[in-house]
């Protein structure tokens, strides 16, 4: 797998995974939309993680800095 994500794209990922785990844990979010909500920040945590989304392949995205030649 070719990392597919730069940086600021896998600190976003992140930050919103922690909001979706604290809004499901306190509560504030519960049932069905809470459970979605945890599996989609599961999904963000483990993408940003290993750096590659597969969404972004069909599309060609890429939000990894260009490297100079």
């Amino acid at each position: 797998m070719k990392k597919n994500m730069g940086s600021i794209d896998r600190i976003v990922r992140i930050i919103i995974a922690i909001i979706f785990g604290a809004l499901y844990f306190t509560g504030t979010v519960s049932g069905t939309v809470g459970i979605i909500l945890l599996v989609l920040g599961a999904v963000f945590l483990l993408t940003s993680f290993v750096s590659f989304c597969p969404l972004y392949l069909p599309f060609g995205i890429s939000t990894c800095a260009k490297k100079a030649s």
